[in-house]
């Protein structure tokens, strides 16, 4: 499976997590309301997790939304897609209804899940842009970490290609 890390502008404190580990569980705020477990969906559907620096930024204007608009594919795929960072539950609310985004936003306000991931930067006070595929019996098999926060090149329609290949 794809896996990828470069140096770049905007270092993370540190390594992320790669292909083949068990993905650290967690449990975050949703701005639908819920509380989401990663454990909740073992042995039930592949996840997506999707960490972007900040609601109503350039590149994540483009990137949640891509991949909000594939959430049939991914559902067809057996995978859920879960937004991640250090925004609100209400900063993600009123950006999900501007932006028409369907599929949960999970508040990490802390950091706390993107260093269990290894995407944190503290100098900036938030996660970097990281894509991590969680299978369904925990592990990871995608791990994607842009090298530039701004940075944007594993697309929605990449992650169900690499979909394809899992039993």
């Amino acid at each position: 499976m794809l896996g990828s890390r470069g140096g770049g502008k905007n270092s993370m404190n540190s390594a992320p997590i790669t292909v083949g580990q068990p993905a650290p569980d967690f449990t975050l705020p949703a701005h639908t309301g819920k509380s989401i477990t990663l454990s909740d969906y073992r042995g039930k559907s592949h996840v997506l997790l999707v960490f972007y620096p900040l609601d109503f930024t350039r590149t994540c204007e483009i990137q949640i939304p891509e991949f909000s608009s594939q959430a049939d594919l991914f559902e067809e795929a057996g995978t859920v897609v879960l937004g991640i960072s250090r925004d609100s539950t209400a900063t993600h609310e009123a950006w999900a209804r501007e932006y028409r985004i369907d599929v949960p936003l999970l508040a990490d306000m802390h950091g706390t899940v993107a260093r269990l991931y290894g995407v944190w930067i503290e100098e900036k006070a938030h996660s970097g842009r990281a894509t991590f595929l969680v299978d369904r019996e925990g592990l990871v098999r995608i791990a994607h970490v842009e090298d530039d926060i701004g940075d944007y090149t594993l697309h929605a329609m990449d992650v169900l290609d690499q979909l394809k290949t899992l039993a």
